[in-house]
């Protein structure tokens, strides 16, 4: 166990120190020295680590901390990108903060990781409040409606406000909603398997269980027709649909999802403005007429290539790239940020850490027995797989852009938060996963299992004898009804038997 914690805590300590190499190289091409609200946060942030990794040893000793040294990587590498390109905004006279302000948010997000990981000591918990969630969830994906709260920004509704400061609920609504979905369907998944008629060599489900899957599926249009959201109304439905397979395994669930998911994706492109121009800027990236348009063209998508294509194999170095010519590259365009700088190279390591924390959240789902946690895992890690391939898609012209951002690593606190508890639930149930079998060689477990086989011996004699005396009543039938006239010559019988006894 010790040598199990050695290993650890050296590789969390190697991922710190690739992420202040990454920042001290950075602060030294653009500024030359480290700002002085770095010196201080930096530290902080590195200590947190440290002390969630201690919790988790404590409250969760036998969880995969794999995903932990991962989520240090990935988000120390998005904030050096961030606070480059805060750097250069300095330099030009629009000075922002973005970077310092992510830091803090990750330091919130690592206290309360901690107080989830000392809290929740047995996930199962969740279950019970499956109805809650959901309430919880719907109020949190449709609060962003409230009059005077909601806040639209970029064309999509998708954020609440109070003065300056503002949150985005839906990624915390997708936490609740991926509660409920485990423990609904883990409640109604025999219902949900039952086979139904054949179609394309496919046992389809009964019409009377496609129930679920439609509600579903008009929630997410209601999400992506009041709020503009493509992206998290995509989101929610491919999380549902994911969970719906594992829970009964069968493939027609996934080809009706995806039936709904093409007719709900040509609907929206035909109807709402926004999605057809982001499949126009799709299909024609580079023609001059999608380039030079002033809203929803191809202009932040061509550019965000081209910086890619800039970094070429190794990249042009931290700090000395131009991610800022690319609108919103510390948050939506992220990727393309990281691209130019460090080149191909450091895109696919990014790549391969979210490869590591889906692989593991993978193999957590099939190496737990409970039902709701194998739900609620894959659920989990679907959702930051899908989120991931939707943005990567969408910057490397594989789908249109759906507006989600980088988990880990893009800007914006909400984001941030709600990836660090997923990550944390995950590690939670991992600690269940892998938990060791109680030992069953004691002699408290022997005397144990011979009582339970002694009363189970002593209940199959029972019904042995029961089971006999039955067929033998059966077989001689009623015994008959004594007349009057038999009972003095019974009686009598029984005086002469006791007579002779008693002489003897």
């Amino acid at each position: 166990m010790t040598l199990t914690r050695l290993r650890r805590i050296g590789l969390l300590l190697f991922a710190l120190a690739l992420g202040f190499i990454a920042f001290f190289q950075m602060f030294e091409r653009t500024v030359g020295s480290i700002p002085s609200q770095y010196i201080f946060l930096l530290p902080v942030t590195g200590l947190l680590f440290v002390g969630l990794w201690a919790v988790l040893e404590v409250f969760q000793p036998y969880a995969s901390q794999v995903i932990l040294p991962c989520l240090v990587v990935l988000s120390s590498l998005g904030i050096t990108v961030i606070a480059r390109i805060d750097m250069h905004n300095a330099k030009i006279g629009e000075a922002t903060n973005v970077g310092a302000t992510q830091l803090i948010w990750l330091d919130l997000a690592l206290v309360l990781c901690a107080g989830l990981a000392i809290a929740l000591k047995d996930y199962r918990v969740l279950r019970k409040f499956s109805y809650v969630s959901m309430v919880v969830g719907i109020v949190l994906l449709l609060s962003p409606m409230i009059p005077h709260f909601g806040r639209e920004i970029g064309g999509a509704r998708i954020w609440v406000g109070v003065g300056s400061h503002t949150l985005q609920p839906g990624e915390f609504a997708k936490l609740f909603l991926a509660f409920f979905f485990a423990a609904y369907l883990f409640d109604h998944r025999d219902q949900l398997a039952v086979a139904g008629p054949k179609l394309l060599g496919m046992r389809m489900p009964r019409l009377k269980d496609l129930g679920p899957i439609i509600v579903v599926w008009i929630l997410s249009l209601g999400v992506l027709v009041m709020q503009h959201d493509l992206g998290t109304s995509l989101m929610f439905f491919a999380m549902f649909v994911s969970m719906l397979y594992v829970a009964t395994g069968r493939k027609s669930w996934i080809a009706i999802g995806a039936v709904f998911f093409v007719a709900g994706a040509v609907a929206a492109s035909v109807l709402f403005a926004h999605v057809g121009a982001r499949v126009d800027a799709w299909l024609h990236p580079f023609s001059a007429e999608e380039y030079n348009k002033d809203f929803g063209g191809s202009g932040q998508l061509v550019r965000g290539i081209f910086g890619m294509a800039t970094g070429g194999l190794l990249g042009t170095g931290l700090g000395q790239g131009h991610p800022w010519i690319t609108p919103l590259a510390n948050s939506d365009f992220i990727y393309s940020s990281v691209g130019e700088e460090l080149g191909l190279t450091g895109l696919l390591v990014v790549l391969a850490l979210y490869l590591v924390i889906v692989a593991t959240g993978m193999v957590v789902a099939m190496k737990i027995q409970d039902g709701f946690g194998k739900l609620l895992a894959s659920g989990l890690v679907f959702t930051m797989a899908f989120q991931v391939f939707t943005v990567v898609g969408g910057i490397t012209l594989v789908i249109p852009l759906t507006g989600l951002t980088m988990p880990y690593m893009a800007a914006g606190g909400s984001s941030l938060i709600a990836n660090c508890i997923l990550a944390v639930l995950l590690i939670v149930i991992s600690n269940a996963a892998n938990r060791p079998a109680p030992e069953v060689s004691t002699d408290t477990f022997r005397y144990e299992a011979l009582a339970v086989l002694r009363e189970h011996e002593m209940e199959q004699h029972s019904q042995e004898r029961t089971g006999r005396h039955t067929s033998s009543d059966a077989e001689s039938g009623p015994a008959p009804t004594p007349t009057a006239e038999a009972l003095p010559v019974t009686a009598g019988r029984s005086q002469q038997s006791r007579r002779k006894e008693a002489s003897r």
